[in-house]
Protein backbone atom coordinates (compact mmCIF):
# COMPACT_ATOMS: atom_id res chain seq x y z
CA UNK A 1 0.00 0.00 0.00
CA UNK A 2 1.16 3.61 -0.89
CA UNK A 3 1.09 6.31 1.45
CA UNK A 4 0.96 9.72 0.09
CA UNK A 5 1.15 12.89 2.09
CA UNK A 6 -0.72 16.33 1.11
CA UNK A 7 0.46 19.82 1.42
CA UNK A 8 -2.07 20.01 4.34
CA UNK A 9 -1.33 16.57 6.26
CA UNK A 10 -3.74 14.86 4.87
CA UNK A 11 -2.67 11.01 3.82
CA UNK A 12 -4.12 9.54 0.64
CA UNK A 13 -3.87 5.64 0.69
CA UNK A 14 -4.57 3.41 -2.07
CA UNK A 15 -5.96 0.05 -0.97
CA UNK A 16 -3.18 -2.90 -0.36
CA UNK A 17 -5.67 -5.15 -2.66
CA UNK A 18 -7.62 -3.01 -5.32
CA UNK A 19 -6.57 0.49 -6.38
CA UNK A 20 -9.09 2.46 -4.71
CA UNK A 21 -7.73 5.38 -2.99
CA UNK A 22 -9.40 6.80 0.23
CA UNK A 23 -10.72 9.53 -0.74
CA UNK A 24 -13.93 7.62 -2.60
CA UNK A 25 -16.45 8.79 0.07
CA UNK A 26 -16.93 6.59 2.74
CA UNK A 27 -14.41 4.33 1.78
CA UNK A 28 -13.33 2.85 4.81
CA UNK A 29 -9.76 1.06 4.88
CA UNK A 30 -8.15 -1.74 7.71
CA UNK A 31 -5.11 -1.74 9.30
CA UNK A 32 -3.50 -3.28 6.90
CA UNK A 33 -4.63 -0.83 3.98
CA UNK A 34 -7.63 -3.66 2.34
CA UNK A 35 -10.83 -1.39 1.61
CA UNK A 36 -14.20 -2.57 2.47
CA UNK A 37 -15.37 -3.31 -0.55
CA UNK A 38 -12.07 -5.87 -0.94
CA UNK A 39 -13.24 -7.31 2.31
CA UNK A 40 -16.83 -7.76 1.10
CA UNK A 41 -14.96 -9.41 -1.75
CA UNK A 42 -13.69 -11.67 0.37
CA UNK A 43 -16.66 -12.45 2.46
CA UNK A 44 -18.66 -13.11 -0.75
CA UNK A 45 -16.47 -16.29 -1.40
CA UNK A 46 -17.96 -17.84 1.88
CA UNK A 47 -21.92 -17.48 0.57
CA UNK A 48 -23.63 -20.24 -0.07
CA UNK A 49 -25.44 -19.50 -3.06
CA UNK A 50 -27.22 -22.72 -3.71
CA UNK A 51 -29.18 -21.21 -0.33
CA UNK A 52 -29.40 -17.66 -1.48
CA UNK A 53 -30.92 -19.07 -4.62
CA UNK A 54 -33.56 -20.91 -2.43
CA UNK A 55 -34.21 -17.89 -0.64
CA UNK A 56 -35.10 -15.99 -3.23
CA UNK A 57 -37.75 -18.93 -4.56
CA UNK A 58 -38.93 -18.81 -1.11
CA UNK A 59 -39.26 -15.28 -1.39
CA UNK A 60 -40.99 -14.48 -5.16
CA UNK A 61 -43.21 -17.46 -4.14
CA UNK A 62 -46.12 -15.31 -2.40
CA UNK A 63 -45.44 -12.61 -5.17
CA UNK A 64 -45.62 -14.58 -8.24
CA UNK A 65 -49.35 -13.29 -9.94
CA UNK A 66 -52.05 -15.86 -11.13
CA UNK A 67 -53.80 -13.58 -12.92
CA UNK A 68 -50.89 -12.39 -15.21
CA UNK A 69 -50.66 -9.19 -13.54
CA UNK A 70 -47.32 -7.65 -12.89
CA UNK A 71 -45.61 -9.21 -9.97
CA UNK A 72 -42.87 -7.19 -9.44
CA UNK A 73 -40.58 -4.13 -11.28
CA UNK A 74 -37.10 -3.78 -12.32
CA UNK A 75 -35.92 -0.23 -12.36
CA UNK A 76 -34.78 -0.11 -15.81
CA UNK A 77 -31.75 1.33 -17.54
CA UNK A 78 -31.47 -1.19 -20.36
CA UNK A 79 -28.21 -1.74 -19.75
CA UNK A 80 -26.50 -4.73 -18.88
CA UNK A 81 -26.94 -5.58 -15.14
CA UNK A 82 -30.37 -4.43 -14.60
CA UNK A 83 -31.53 -6.05 -18.31
CA UNK A 84 -30.03 -9.00 -16.12
CA UNK A 85 -31.94 -8.92 -13.97
CA UNK A 86 -35.46 -8.43 -16.14
CA UNK A 87 -34.42 -11.38 -18.39
CA UNK A 88 -33.72 -13.87 -15.14
CA UNK A 89 -36.74 -12.79 -13.45
CA UNK A 90 -39.13 -13.46 -16.71
CA UNK A 91 -37.92 -16.31 -18.13
CA UNK A 92 -35.72 -18.36 -15.57
CA UNK A 93 -37.75 -17.64 -12.27
CA UNK A 94 -41.13 -17.15 -14.35
CA UNK A 95 -42.06 -14.06 -12.88
CA UNK A 96 -43.91 -11.10 -14.84
CA UNK A 97 -42.17 -7.82 -14.42
CA UNK A 98 -42.53 -4.36 -15.16
CA UNK A 99 -39.67 -2.22 -16.71
CA UNK A 100 -39.83 1.23 -15.38
CA UNK A 101 -36.95 3.68 -16.61
CA UNK A 102 -36.26 7.00 -15.28
CA UNK A 103 -35.32 8.90 -18.84
CA UNK A 104 -31.61 9.78 -19.10
CA UNK A 105 -30.66 13.45 -19.10
CA UNK A 106 -29.42 12.89 -22.59
CA UNK A 107 -30.03 9.75 -24.21
CA UNK A 108 -27.95 8.17 -26.68
CA UNK A 109 -28.51 5.85 -29.87
CA UNK A 110 -26.86 3.13 -28.22
CA UNK A 111 -28.86 2.59 -24.82
CA UNK A 112 -32.15 3.17 -26.94
CA UNK A 113 -31.27 0.13 -29.02
CA UNK A 114 -30.79 -2.09 -25.70
CA UNK A 115 -33.63 -0.48 -24.44
CA UNK A 116 -35.87 -1.77 -27.84
CA UNK A 117 -34.22 -5.26 -28.40
CA UNK A 118 -35.00 -6.44 -24.44
CA UNK A 119 -38.24 -5.11 -24.69
CA UNK A 120 -38.96 -6.93 -28.38
CA UNK A 121 -38.33 -10.29 -26.44
CA UNK A 122 -41.38 -9.64 -24.34
CA UNK A 123 -41.57 -7.42 -21.52
CA UNK A 124 -43.96 -3.71 -20.50
CA UNK A 125 -42.33 -1.20 -20.30
CA UNK A 126 -42.62 2.12 -19.16
CA UNK A 127 -40.99 4.82 -19.64
CA UNK A 128 -40.46 8.43 -17.69
CA UNK A 129 -39.57 11.68 -18.98
CA UNK A 130 -39.87 14.34 -16.55
CA UNK A 131 -40.39 18.32 -17.05
CA UNK A 132 -37.06 18.95 -19.22
CA UNK A 133 -37.14 22.20 -18.47
CA UNK A 134 -37.28 21.78 -14.68
CA UNK A 135 -34.51 18.72 -15.58
CA UNK A 136 -32.06 20.86 -17.20
CA UNK A 137 -32.17 23.65 -14.97
CA UNK A 138 -31.44 21.11 -12.04
CA UNK A 139 -28.89 19.52 -14.23
CA UNK A 140 -26.60 23.30 -14.53
CA UNK A 141 -27.59 24.21 -11.08
CA UNK A 142 -26.04 21.08 -9.00
CA UNK A 143 -23.24 20.76 -11.89
CA UNK A 144 -22.45 24.24 -10.56
CA UNK A 145 -23.11 23.95 -7.30
CA UNK A 146 -22.14 20.73 -6.42
CA UNK A 147 -20.30 19.20 -9.52
CA UNK A 148 -22.66 17.04 -10.45
CA UNK A 149 -25.06 17.25 -13.10
CA UNK A 150 -27.28 14.12 -12.48
CA UNK A 151 -28.39 14.81 -9.10
CA UNK A 152 -31.96 15.23 -9.75
CA UNK A 153 -31.34 12.38 -11.91
CA UNK A 154 -30.29 10.19 -9.03
CA UNK A 155 -33.36 10.89 -7.34
CA UNK A 156 -35.86 9.81 -10.08
CA UNK A 157 -34.33 6.54 -10.92
CA UNK A 158 -34.46 5.79 -6.91
CA UNK A 159 -37.95 7.22 -6.63
CA UNK A 160 -39.92 6.72 -9.93
CA UNK A 161 -40.00 2.59 -9.36
CA UNK A 162 -41.48 2.82 -6.31
CA UNK A 163 -43.93 6.03 -7.04
CA UNK A 164 -45.13 3.21 -9.74
CA UNK A 165 -45.35 0.43 -7.37
CA UNK A 166 -47.61 2.13 -5.20
CA UNK A 167 -49.83 3.18 -8.00
CA UNK A 168 -50.27 -0.33 -9.57
CA UNK A 169 -50.35 -1.81 -6.57
CA UNK A 170 -47.03 -4.09 -7.08
CA UNK A 171 -45.39 -4.86 -3.86
CA UNK A 172 -41.77 -6.36 -4.95
CA UNK A 173 -38.86 -4.19 -7.11
CA UNK A 174 -35.91 -5.90 -7.29
CA UNK A 175 -33.21 -3.06 -7.73
CA UNK A 176 -29.41 -4.03 -9.01
CA UNK A 177 -26.81 -4.37 -6.14
CA UNK A 178 -26.11 -2.74 -3.00
CA UNK A 179 -23.41 -0.42 -4.07
CA UNK A 180 -22.31 0.75 -0.16
CA UNK A 181 -21.22 -2.98 0.30
CA UNK A 182 -20.12 -4.27 -3.09
CA UNK A 183 -17.83 -0.68 -3.51
CA UNK A 184 -16.69 0.40 -0.39
CA UNK A 185 -18.87 2.54 1.78
CA UNK A 186 -21.16 3.06 4.72
CA UNK A 187 -23.57 0.44 5.72
CA UNK A 188 -26.03 0.98 7.66
CA UNK A 189 -26.58 -2.11 8.67
CA UNK A 190 -26.60 -5.79 7.52
CA UNK A 191 -29.81 -6.11 6.56
CA UNK A 192 -29.15 -3.27 4.24
CA UNK A 193 -27.00 -5.86 1.52
CA UNK A 194 -30.64 -7.25 1.19
CA UNK A 195 -33.33 -4.35 1.50
CA UNK A 196 -33.65 -1.15 0.32
CA UNK A 197 -35.31 1.57 2.48
CA UNK A 198 -35.73 5.10 2.08
CA UNK A 199 -33.11 6.00 5.06
CA UNK A 200 -30.18 4.46 2.57
CA UNK A 201 -31.98 6.33 -0.41
CA UNK A 202 -32.16 9.73 0.97
CA UNK A 203 -28.56 9.57 2.83
CA UNK A 204 -26.58 7.77 -0.36
CA UNK A 205 -28.32 8.07 -3.33
CA UNK A 206 -30.00 11.63 -3.53
CA UNK A 207 -28.17 13.52 -0.57
CA UNK A 208 -31.41 15.47 0.72
CA UNK A 209 -34.91 15.91 0.19
CA UNK A 210 -36.15 17.49 -3.54
CA UNK A 211 -38.29 19.94 -1.76
CA UNK A 212 -35.24 21.81 -0.89
CA UNK A 213 -34.92 22.41 -4.41
CA UNK A 214 -37.50 25.02 -4.80
CA UNK A 215 -36.16 28.28 -6.38
CA UNK A 216 -37.19 31.00 -8.52
CA UNK A 217 -37.70 28.28 -11.52
CA UNK A 218 -38.56 25.65 -9.63
CA UNK A 219 -42.68 25.25 -7.88
CA UNK A 220 -43.30 22.58 -5.50
CA UNK A 221 -45.49 20.66 -8.29
CA UNK A 222 -42.14 20.72 -10.26
CA UNK A 223 -40.55 18.22 -7.98
CA UNK A 224 -43.23 15.37 -7.87
CA UNK A 225 -41.15 12.94 -9.94
CA UNK A 226 -38.13 13.17 -7.57
CA UNK A 227 -40.36 12.24 -4.69
CA UNK A 228 -40.31 9.50 -2.45
CA UNK A 229 -43.62 8.27 -1.85
CA UNK A 230 -45.31 8.46 1.57
CA UNK A 231 -43.97 5.95 4.36
CA UNK A 232 -48.06 5.04 4.60
CA UNK A 233 -48.73 4.52 1.11
CA UNK A 234 -45.61 2.07 0.55
CA UNK A 235 -46.64 0.61 3.69
CA UNK A 236 -50.60 0.48 2.68
CA UNK A 237 -49.41 -1.44 -0.44
CA UNK A 238 -46.99 -3.24 1.06
CA UNK A 239 -43.71 -2.49 -1.11
CA UNK A 240 -40.59 -4.22 -0.87
CA UNK A 241 -37.33 -2.87 -2.27
CA UNK A 242 -34.73 -5.57 -2.94
CA UNK A 243 -30.96 -6.64 -4.03
CA UNK A 244 -31.24 -8.55 -6.82
CA UNK A 245 -27.18 -8.83 -5.89
CA UNK A 246 -27.93 -10.52 -2.51
CA UNK A 247 -28.80 -13.23 -3.95
CA UNK A 248 -26.68 -14.16 -6.68
CA UNK A 249 -23.12 -13.39 -6.94
CA UNK A 250 -22.95 -9.75 -8.48
CA UNK A 251 -20.54 -9.16 -11.49
CA UNK A 252 -20.46 -6.55 -14.48
CA UNK A 253 -18.51 -8.46 -16.45
CA UNK A 254 -20.23 -12.00 -16.35
CA UNK A 255 -23.72 -9.60 -16.18
CA UNK A 256 -22.05 -8.71 -19.66
CA UNK A 257 -21.60 -11.60 -20.84
CA UNK A 258 -25.17 -13.47 -19.92
CA UNK A 259 -26.95 -10.19 -21.60
CA UNK A 260 -24.92 -10.62 -24.44
CA UNK A 261 -25.57 -14.86 -24.75
CA UNK A 262 -29.78 -13.56 -24.64
CA UNK A 263 -29.87 -10.87 -27.06
CA UNK A 264 -27.96 -8.71 -29.48
CA UNK A 265 -26.42 -6.22 -26.90
CA UNK A 266 -24.73 -3.04 -28.32
CA UNK A 267 -21.50 -1.65 -26.58
CA UNK A 268 -19.89 1.56 -27.27
CA UNK A 269 -18.73 2.03 -31.15
CA UNK A 270 -15.10 2.85 -30.45
CA UNK A 271 -14.53 -0.21 -28.61
CA UNK A 272 -14.12 1.45 -25.44
CA UNK A 273 -15.92 4.17 -23.34
CA UNK A 274 -14.05 7.36 -23.00
CA UNK A 275 -11.87 7.46 -19.51
CA UNK A 276 -11.82 3.54 -19.25
CA UNK A 277 -11.33 0.51 -20.86
CA UNK A 278 -14.47 -1.49 -20.76
CA UNK A 279 -17.23 -0.23 -23.63
CA UNK A 280 -20.47 -1.87 -21.75
CA UNK A 281 -20.51 -0.61 -18.96
CA UNK A 282 -23.00 2.91 -18.47
CA UNK A 283 -23.95 3.16 -22.13
CA UNK A 284 -27.36 4.98 -21.97
CA UNK A 285 -26.36 8.54 -21.51
CA UNK A 286 -24.25 11.39 -23.23
CA UNK A 287 -24.04 13.08 -20.20
CA UNK A 288 -22.29 10.35 -18.03
CA UNK A 289 -19.04 11.08 -19.52
CA UNK A 290 -18.96 14.63 -17.91
CA UNK A 291 -20.82 13.07 -14.89
CA UNK A 292 -17.74 10.53 -14.32
CA UNK A 293 -14.99 12.57 -15.14
CA UNK A 294 -16.46 15.12 -12.16
CA UNK A 295 -15.80 11.98 -10.21
CA UNK A 296 -11.82 12.24 -11.48
CA UNK A 297 -12.21 15.80 -10.87
CA UNK A 298 -13.76 16.01 -6.78
CA UNK A 299 -12.12 12.36 -5.62
CA UNK A 300 -8.87 11.96 -7.55
CA UNK A 301 -10.03 8.63 -9.22
CA UNK A 302 -11.57 7.80 -12.56
CA UNK A 303 -14.11 5.45 -14.23
CA UNK A 304 -11.05 3.07 -15.58
CA UNK A 305 -10.08 2.59 -11.68
CA UNK A 306 -13.78 2.48 -10.74
CA UNK A 307 -14.14 -0.76 -13.62
CA UNK A 308 -10.72 -2.49 -12.61
CA UNK A 309 -11.58 -2.39 -8.90
CA UNK A 310 -14.90 -4.41 -9.95
CA UNK A 311 -12.78 -6.75 -12.00
CA UNK A 312 -9.94 -7.13 -9.25
CA UNK A 313 -12.40 -8.01 -6.51
CA UNK A 314 -13.98 -10.58 -8.78
CA UNK A 315 -10.82 -12.03 -9.43
CA UNK A 316 -10.88 -10.79 -13.22
CA UNK A 317 -7.74 -8.73 -13.16
CA UNK A 318 -4.84 -8.57 -11.33
CA UNK A 319 -3.99 -5.27 -9.65
CA UNK A 320 -0.97 -4.68 -12.03
CA UNK A 321 -2.70 -5.14 -15.01
CA UNK A 322 -5.61 -2.58 -13.49
CA UNK A 323 -2.61 -0.32 -12.65
CA UNK A 324 -1.76 -0.28 -16.15
CA UNK A 325 -5.04 0.83 -17.72
CA UNK A 326 -5.85 3.26 -15.23
CA UNK A 327 -2.77 4.99 -15.88
CA UNK A 328 -3.65 4.60 -19.51
CA UNK A 329 -7.00 5.99 -19.78
CA UNK A 330 -8.28 7.08 -16.25
CA UNK A 331 -9.21 10.94 -16.23
CA UNK A 332 -9.26 11.25 -20.08
CA UNK A 333 -11.52 14.32 -20.79
CA UNK A 334 -14.89 13.88 -22.15
CA UNK A 335 -14.64 15.17 -25.62
CA UNK A 336 -17.32 12.92 -26.81
CA UNK A 337 -20.84 14.46 -26.92
CA UNK A 338 -19.09 17.65 -25.08
CA UNK A 339 -21.29 19.78 -27.74
CA UNK A 340 -24.32 18.40 -26.63
CA UNK A 341 -23.70 18.52 -23.00
CA UNK A 342 -22.37 21.61 -23.32
CA UNK A 343 -26.08 23.23 -24.93
CA UNK A 344 -27.89 21.26 -23.03
CA UNK A 345 -25.98 22.56 -19.49
CA UNK A 346 -26.39 26.46 -21.15
CA UNK A 347 -22.70 26.90 -20.75
CA UNK A 348 -19.78 27.96 -23.25
CA UNK A 349 -16.43 26.05 -23.10
CA UNK A 350 -14.72 28.47 -20.49
CA UNK A 351 -17.32 28.60 -18.11
CA UNK A 352 -17.43 25.32 -18.42
CA UNK A 353 -14.23 24.74 -17.63
CA UNK A 354 -14.11 27.57 -14.79
CA UNK A 355 -17.17 25.03 -13.10
CA UNK A 356 -14.98 21.79 -13.49
CA UNK A 357 -11.80 23.49 -11.89
CA UNK A 358 -13.99 25.17 -9.19
CA UNK A 359 -14.43 21.72 -7.97
CA UNK A 360 -10.85 20.26 -8.12
CA UNK A 361 -9.64 19.35 -4.42
CA UNK A 362 -6.62 21.29 -3.33
CA UNK A 363 -5.44 18.05 -1.27
CA UNK A 364 -5.54 16.01 -4.71
CA UNK A 365 -4.64 18.65 -7.39
CA UNK A 366 -2.11 21.27 -8.19
CA UNK A 367 -1.28 23.61 -10.88
CA UNK A 368 2.28 23.28 -12.72
CA UNK A 369 2.86 25.56 -15.95
CA UNK A 370 -0.72 26.60 -16.27
CA UNK A 371 -1.56 22.57 -16.57
CA UNK A 372 -3.32 20.82 -13.87
CA UNK A 373 -1.66 17.51 -12.25
CA UNK A 374 -2.73 15.03 -9.67
CA UNK A 375 -0.31 15.12 -6.52
CA UNK A 376 -0.97 11.50 -6.10
CA UNK A 377 -1.65 9.73 -8.91
CA UNK A 378 -2.38 5.99 -8.58
CA UNK A 379 0.42 3.78 -7.60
Amino acid sequence: MATLTTPRGRSIRYCKRCIMPDSRPRVVFDEAGICNACHNAVEKQDIDWTQRREAFLALIEPYRSKTGYWDCIVPWSGGKDSSTIAYRLKFEFGMNPLLVTFSPLLPNDVGNRNREALIQLGFDHVFCRPNQKVMRHLARRFFIERGNPKVAWDAGINTTPIQMAVAKGIPLVFYAEHGESEYGGRVLREESKKIRDITEVIEHQIGDDPRNWLDDEVRSGDVNPYIYPDSADVERVGVKAMYFGYFFRWSMLENYKFICSKMEFAVHPAGRTPGTFTDFDSLDDKSDNLYYYMQYIKFGFGRAVRDACRMIQNGQMTRAEALDLARKYDGEFPDEFLDEMMDYLGMDRPELERTIDLHRNSEIWAKDGGRWRLRYPVV
